[in-house]
């Protein structure tokens, strides 16, 4: 009969620990440096600079998506402007399966698959397909989109 008190009493102990972690937890922002005018400034600046910056790169992404499906001839070329549907329409660009693009979207499973539907997509633009493989290259991964879209 004495091991039913000792559960309990380790259930309590833990209930307890649970529950002042998450006091602290909580409590935390209340014990931080709070910025002050400036360094809020500088902060507001730099979340405004990233925020256009990504605005502008996907506006160029999806831009570049869309020539592409459109001097393909693929149907539906509007799904470059939805997120997670522009990787269907890379498949569909590429004439995949559309379980290629579905697997875009697996950690580590999606670096060799992304590699393999521009590659396909350069061809289907009639360019040498090792263009494809310049999107694993840091700043040439920004430029590939827009060769394959509107060079000649």
């Amino acid at each position: 009969m004495r091991t039913i008190p000792r559960r309990r009493s380790d259930l309590k102990i833990v209930a307890l620990f649970i529950l002042a972690s998450l006091t602290l937890l909580t409590a935390a922002p209340v014990f931080a440096d709070e910025p002050t005018g400036p360094q809020f400034a500088v902060m507001g600046v730099a979340f405004l600079f990233m925020f256009v910056a990504f605005v502008v790169f996907y506006i160029y992404w999806a831009l570049a998506t869309q020539t592409i499906a459109r001097k393909t001839n693929t149907e539906n070329g509007w799904l470059a402007w939805i997120p997670i549907a522009n990787v269907i329409l890379w498949a569909n660009i590429a004439k995949k399966p559309i379980w290629w693009g579905i697997l875009c979207l697996v950690p580590l499973v999606n670096i060799v698959f992304m590699i393999l539907l521009w590659m396909a997509m350069a061809e289907a633009r009639n360019k040498p397909n090792w263009w494809g493989i310049l999107m694993i290259v840091p700043v040439l991964g920004l430029i590939v989109p827009g060769y394959l879209a509107w060079s000649d």
